[in-house]
């Protein structure tokens, strides 16, 4: 998997972009930044997760930022940042311990400080979601709501979540599914990072073969892009080998891994203090899709957020929402920030 052909492709598409690094917590942290040409944009910080990177991102930057140009209002304008996480992709790579949740959302609320937005929402999705959720809960200046499209806390949450509808216990069912059959990489990257990062991930097929058996419902798409050359949305060989490439020539396979394990010491911490986590103090918008892990009902959603201000069941799309919906992935992330316009 060398850097030449159809990486090229993505290597240029990239640098079309504005990209910059700059030190946050004594990290650089790399993230692309794209300024709407509507003067009456919101400042939106998008934040990718596990195994995708901010190429997961690229083809919503164009209707975020110029919705005229593909049919939209220029009501709906976004200002778009989005940061590659920690140990991913062209960000370093934490050496000490300590960037878990927490730590990367306090990041986030600086990086906007430092762009000078006094005014935004985040958006994220799996370790995005994650990160977005602890930045809804520590509510600092200036963020205005947030929207996500997993519901991260389902599985420390599980045993109060709803269970009287049928839509609620396909739900249960599609959780307990995957904490007994499609756990694997989380239990190992949560347990053992260093060990499959060494054994694993310093070879590109290695790399490759752990990073597409994700989810089942994914892994079924990207089969059918591979083998039958009929790629369900925007999930096309091209992406999704720019998107493992991404992390083999930055050599993120291991560090991007360490995230799990900082996210299981953070579980087992909160489970033994027994106390739950600070309510999120700003709007918190929710779009179910189909295809995810678990598909979270709204029931699901109103205990983790109590007085969800926005949510959404849609008729497709998976755990790469973004990626393989990009047009209605854009379209949710309107209509959840639209009321929080001023």
């Amino acid at each position: 998997m060398g850097a030449s052909g159809p990486w090229r492709r993505c290597e240029a598409r990239l640098n079309a972009l504005p990209q910059f690094t700059t030190v946050i917590d004594g990290l650089g942290i790399h993230f692309i930044h794209v300024r709407s040409r509507h003067p009456s944009a919101m400042p939106l910080i998008m934040t990718h997760g596990w195994p995708g990177s901010v190429i997961e991102l690229l083809d919503t930057i164009g209707p975020l930022t110029d919705p005229t140009a593909y049919g939209g209002s220029a009501d709906d304008a976004f200002h778009v940042v989005l940061p590659s996480l920690p140990g991913y992709g062209f960000s370093d790579a934490p050496t000490e311990l300590g960037w878990e949740n927490g730590p990367m959302a306090q990041a986030w609320a600086k990086l906007m400080e430092r762009l000078g937005y006094t005014r935004y929402v985040a958006q994220g999705g799996d370790v995005g979601a994650a990160v977005t959720d602890a930045m809804g809960r520590q509510a600092p200046a200036g963020l205005l709501g947030i929207h996500v499209n997993l519901l991260a806390l389902a599985i420390g949450l599980k045993d109060v979540l709803p269970a009287e509808t049928e839509e609620e216990r396909a739900a249960h069912a599609a959780l307990a599914s995957f904490t007994t059959d499609g756990f694997g990489y989380f239990l190992e990257q949560t347990t053992r990072p260093q060990t499959i990062g060494y054994s694993l991930l310093n070879t590109p097929i290695g790399l490759a073969a752990w990073m597409l058996d994700h989810d089942t419902d994914s892994y079924y798409k990207i089969s059918r892009a591979f083998v039958e050359g009929r790629p369900v949305g925007n999930l096309t060989r091209d992406n999704i080998l720019d998107n493992i490439t991404l992390y083999w020539l930055t050599g993120t396979g291991t560090s991007a891994a360490r995230w799990y394990w900082e996210f299981g010491r953070f579980l087992a911490a909160a489970g033994a203090s027994g106390q739950a986590p600070p309510p999120v103090a700003v709007p918190v918008g929710f779009t179910a899709f189909p295809g995810e892990i678990w598909a979270a009902p709204r029931s699901w959603v109103e205990v983790a957020y109590p007085g969800v201000a926005y949510y959404n069941a849609v008729d497709r799309g998976g755990h790469f929402a973004a990626w393989e919906e990009p047009e209605l992935f854009t379209s949710e992330v309107r209509n959840a920030f639209r009321g929080l316009r001023v």
